[in-house]
């Protein structure tokens, strides 16, 4: 029985979209997989369910795709260990950004093994780059003043005490800053239903 065409997908947060990976990896496939393994986590994350998952699963001559090296692994040595245990299981490792295929028994050449540990740490070294291009950016907005951070939250109470002011009169906008937050912010604490919040004034 031929083996099965896999796909992991790994994205930073909860709250970002893997459409990217999943769009590559469909159209290098052409649609034609049959399981797709998806974590929401950091690359430093220990806790990576999908990824525990997808090893207990793999059998011998099924293919592995990832979108990228860095969405498999966090760190060259862990990418060395990942692709090494599943080739070492019959498992084919295919990695599209980077164009690269490690089959079974390949990494027992000593060039496969330097392909891996360069590119490995080629899209570690891109990971590094990236967080210090975010890091700067974030400083330089703060020099210009135009960096908010994350909305803050507001408490129970906070929620409370502006519901009261506005029922007795206080502008919306007035209570919002008061409070430090954006409107927009404030607009989605009084009313957490979305439905309620689109028609919020």
């Amino acid at each position: 029985m031929p083996g099965q065409v896999l796909a992991y997908i790994r994205v930073s947060s909860a709250d970002q979209n893997p459409e990217r990976q999943v769009t590559a990896i469909h159209e290098a496939l052409g649609g034609k997989r049959d399981r797709c393994f998806t974590d929401h986590a950091s690359g430093v994350s220990t806790d990576r369910p999908a990824l525990t998952s997808m090893l207990a699963h793999v059998r011998d001559e099924d293919v592995l795709v990832v979108a990228s090296m860095d969405r498999l692994a966090r760190s060259v040595i862990d990418l060395d260990q990942l692709v090494t245990r599943l080739t070492s299981e019959g498992v084919t490792v295919r990695f599209l950004k980077e164009g690269l295929t490690f089959q079974p028994a390949v990494l027992a050449d000593p060039l496969a093994v330097f392909q891996l540990q360069v590119m490995g740490a080629f899209a570690q070294l891109e990971r590094a780059l990236i967080r210090d291009r975010q890091r700067e950016g974030i400083a330089a907005a703060k020099a210009r003043g135009v960096y908010r951070g994350r909305a803050r939250r507001l408490g129970v109470e906070q929620v409370e005490q502006a519901r009261a002011d506005i029922e007795a009169g206080v502008p919306k906008a007035v209570v919002a800053r008061r409070l430090g937050v954006a409107r927009q912010t404030l607009y989605t604490a009084l009313h957490p239903d979305p439905a309620s919040t689109s028609t919020a004034s």
